[in-house]
């Protein structure tokens, strides 16, 4: 599933690209995406309506529109959205024109992805929790959203209403920078573990920005490109390869039906107190 790195590359790609452009046509070939529109308001509501600016919430994209509008997409589990893709896109589910001649491809293979069309983006992005990046993401902030709480910490940093954005790949890695267990209870953490797992977050997603995501399966960049952040990862889709820090093999369980790695040595699933 396409993360905050992955979403973040996508706006950032398309920004250029489709900021100022107007819609001229909307090809519908699966009305599955579409979840508060019947396909002939949506394309009514879209075309001639120009995009003013892209903002990337969580793991949403909203496009926001002339006229008050937000169209917002969610990739899920395998969609993609090309610019101006070569050749046939077997799985093309939904095609947009634009005034200058592109287009914007948008492709699924499992049909899971999900499009809103609103004049409110809150009505489908409001009970999303704070932005990791922001400056306001403190280790005292992380430290609320984990204190009281005996839920694995890698739950916790899978809750999109508490933290909006951090998906299964980049909580694994976060979790080994800090040297943590993925079951441990997240109010079992101490300043110190807080602190670094805070550090972790931050540097693993602003390092998959920099590699413009990970193409672990079907994740693609607008021009088509795969993204590199995979090749660097310590932990995740590793198992059975040797721990970059430890030498140790990668390990893999489930946590809260996620398939999970991390390095058993690196990360022993300790039972202590904090110490705050």
């Amino acid at each position: 599933m396409p993360e905050l790195p992955e979403v973040e590359t996508i706006k950032n790609s398309l920004e250029p690209r489709v900021v100022g452009r107007t819609f001229t046509g909307v090809k519908i070939d699966d009305t599955r995406p579409l979840q508060n529109l019947k396909s002939a308001e949506f394309r009514r509501r879209l075309i001639g309506k120009t995009i003013l600016s892209l903002k990337r919430r969580g793991k949403y994209m909203i496009f926001i529109l002339s006229g008050g509008d937000n169209l917002i997409i969610h990739l899920r589990m395998t969609g993609a959205l090309l610019w101006n893709p070569e050749g046939e896109e077997p799985f093309a589910r939904i095609e947009f024109s634009f005034d200058d001649g592109g287009r914007l491809l948008y492709t699924d293979i499992r049909r899971f992805g999900t499009m809103w069309l609103v004049s409110d983006a809150s009505t489908v992005t409001g009970k999303l929790g704070i932005e990791p990046l922001d400056n306001s993401f403190t280790p005292g902030y992380l430290a609320g959203i984990l204190d009281s709480r005996p839920t694995p910490v890698k739950s916790l940093l899978l809750n999109q209403e508490r933290i909006a954005g951090i998906g299964n790949m980049y909580a694994d890695e976060a979790l080994f920078h800090a040297g943590i267990h993925p079951l441990r209870p997240g109010n079992s953490l101490d300043k110190a573990e807080i602190k670094r797992l805070h550090s972790g977050i931050r540097q693993v997603l602003k390092k998959g920005i920099r590699n413009r995501g990970a193409s672990i399966r079907n994740y693609r960049c607008p021009d088509g490109q795969t993204g590199t952040a995979h090749e660097e990862f310590a932990v995740a889709h590793r198992e059975g390869q040797s721990c970059p820090r430890c030498g140790g093999k990668i390990a893999r369980m489930v946590v809260g039906q996620r398939g999970t790695y991390y390095c058993p040595r690196c990360q022993p699933l300790k039972n202590n107190s904090k110490g705050r």
